[in-house]
């Protein structure tokens, strides 16, 4: 067995996977950011290593300070978690080379299947149909043009070496073709590391279907359950349930056949996901993820497998403990997760949300499960996701999955950010969710959250008082960093007065903030374009003089590694531009100025 872990990763996951740890008697190895010094992953692990630097490429995507902790610490396995450098090829061979085991596929069956294009091929050889689309990294916007004008269009740009939704770009005519690709590269860069781009049909009604597939180093493949993950914004999935409903006899069945004939092509071994389209009968290979879901648990609750155990004692060399007629006799009833994102939904907008969570209680009671990376008085930073944490819950059967969810929902309160869980709630309301006629684009052109809005709650008053000169010594704990590396210490000090957080910004969840008109912000037709959220200007979109439109974008800011329009709230003439590409903004910031 492994003895210490070092998990290459922040947040819900890292958290997930230190815990998984602790139950097997495994040490644990935690690495931070600057801004992720005090952190409830680097509070709960045994060690915890500082990277420096802010964002991700500085930090978590730093790939030599992550091999220095690794050595530092003395890991004998690096756990990537999701996303960063999970699906990495390269960054797996490093950590292999080192003689260190990586909690993961081999790098040879990342590269194929990591890459969506060599993936797609290697599904054709395991018989799986695909989508139609390139089998080559898109190298120019003619060639996505050629491509939609002979497929039909809409047609999707998806970053080569991505997942999540992340890097994707629906394009529904040839002169959007240029500014979409652009996006998903700048996107895909900033998340993956590498800026690849393929393009394929983009379906009009689809279920987004996925099958967990792990194997072991003997070579055996097993698939786990189906997932229903089609309930999507901006092609990032809010709820998935467990097993995948209403399907055609046969078909989830033929799914995870064709899932394992996939993986085995490459020579998968460890937790891997294939992602199919289906619609109207037929499924289609979509991709496959070589790393763990953050879905994953939703396929632990229906079945009872810890999957994160398993990754770990496959990466030891053991094999699997299960055959695939055994895993399939565990499954018993229905699953639903709901992602809990830092994004205000008002009006339909999902417009991220970063800040400190002022308050936050998590539901409790019979089936249900949350897995969190936060704790009150932590901050949700615009750097990084923004998934606040998980809600996990079963039931006999899917409709008492559904009733049980949305009460576990209703019970959870947020303070300090606004939440998904107003629109979460919509959707497991809805009709169409109960009789399965969503699909992937359901969300957004046919769920109406125009009604939905949000409302701030009043702050604290600030109840800080002078310390008292007399007052006796007490035991304080703290951390420090010694050469990079965290330690814990106590020590006294003369006791001090808490001060509590002042007034303003303090939001209560069930109910969230007012989202900003117009997708800019300020008084509505002011002229004073304002961004609603802290983050980096990514393109200033006009120039002054320029005659704009009300409702034209202005800037795209990226916010918690999205991408957000800026619109004109007014029609008229650019008069003053006040920001510039790579700049970083607050909330409120006037960034344009629109004269009539």
């Amino acid at each position: 067995m492994l003895q210490k872990i070092l998990i290459a990763n922040r947040g819900e996951i890292a958290v997930r996977v230190i815990r998984a740890a602790r139950e097997l008697g495994i040490q644990t190895v935690a690495v931070y950011s600057d801004l992720d010094r005090n952190a409830l992953h680097v509070r709960i692990a045994d060690e915890a290593y500082a990277l420096g630097g802010q964002t991700a490429t500085e930090s978590y995507l730093n790939t030599e300070t992550i091999l220095e902790a690794v050595r530092a610490s003395g890991a004998d396995a690096v756990h990537p978690g999701y996303g960063f450098f999970s699906e990495n090829a390269d960054f797996a061979r490093a950590i292999t080379e080192m003689g260190v085991a990586f909690i993961g596929p081999p790098p040879e069956a990342i590269e194929e299947m990591g890459d969506k294009v060599s993936s797609r091929k290697a599904a054709q050889r395991g018989g799986a149909p695909i989508v139609p689309g390139t089998t080559e990294f898109a190298k120019s916007a003619d060639e996505i043009v050629e491509f939609g004008n002979a497929s039909g269009w809409p047609v999707a740009i998806k970053a080569a070496f991505g997942g999540g939704g992340r890097g994707m770009k629906v394009v529904e005519d040839a002169g959007s073709v240029a500014d979409a690709m652009a996006g998903a590269q700048r996107e895909a860069k900033s998340f993956f590391g590498r800026d690849e781009v393929y393009v394929e049909r983009y379906l009009t009604w689809p279920r987004h279907i996925e099958v967990q597939v792990i194997g072991d180093q003997q070579g055996e493949v097993v698939w786990v359950s189906t997932r229903d993950c089609s309930a999507q914004r901006r092609h990032q999935k809010l709820i998935e349930e467990a097993p995948a409903p209403h399907l055609p006899d046969g078909v989830e069945s033929a799914m995870g056949e064709a899932a394992v004939k996939a993986a085995k092509a490459v020579g998968y071994s460890n937790a891997g996901t294939v992602e199919f389209i289906y619609q109207d009968g037929d499924f289609f290979f979509l991709e496959m993820n070589t790393r763990l879901q953050v879905e994953h648990p939703v396929t632990e609750a229906i079945t009872g497998i810890d999957l994160v155990e398993w990754q770990i004692r496959i990466a030891a060399g053991e094999p699997l403990p299960m055959t695939q007629d055994e895993v399939l006799a565990t499954r018993r009833g229905h699953a639903i997760e709901v992602r809990i994102n830092a994004e205000d939904p008002a009006g339909g907008k999902f417009l991220p949300s970063p800040g400190p969570i002022r308050s936050l209680s998590t539901p409790d009671g019979f089936g249900v499960r949350f897995d969190g990376g936060y704790e009150a008085g932590d901050e949700i930073s615009q750097y990084y996701d923004n998934l606040l944490g998980k809600l996990i819950v079963w039931g006999k059967d899917r409709e008492t999955a559904i009733a049980r969810t949305i009460r576990a929902l209703e019970d959870t309160v947020v303070e300090g950010v606004a939440t998904t869980i107003p629109a979460d709630l919509a959707i497991l309301r809805h009709d169409d969710f109960a009789n399965v006629e969503h699909s992937t684009r359901w969300v957004e052109e046919r769920l109406d959250l125009s009604a939905l809005v949000t409302h701030a709650a009043p702050g604290d008053a600030d109840e800080g008082a002078e310390a008292d000169e007399a007052e006796p010594m007490v035991e304080r704990s703290t951390t420090v960093e010694v050469n990079g590396k965290r330690f814990s210490v106590k020590m006294w000090v003369p006791e001090a007065p808490a001060v509590l957080a002042g007034s303003g910004g303090g939001l209560r969840q069930r109910a969230t903030r007012r989202t900003p008109a117009g997708g800019g912000g300020g008084a509505a037709g002011s002229g004073q374009i304002t961004v609603p959220m802290q983050g980096t200007i990514v393109k200033i979109l006009v120039e002054i003089g320029q005659e704009v439109d009300v409702g034209q974008p202005v800037v795209l800011l990226e916010a918690m590694k999205m991408e957000n329009q800026i619109n004109a709230d007014k029609s008229g003439k650019v008069t003053e531009i006040k920001v510039e590409a790579g700049q970083t903004v607050g909330g409120g910031d006037v960034v344009v100025v629109i004269g009539d």
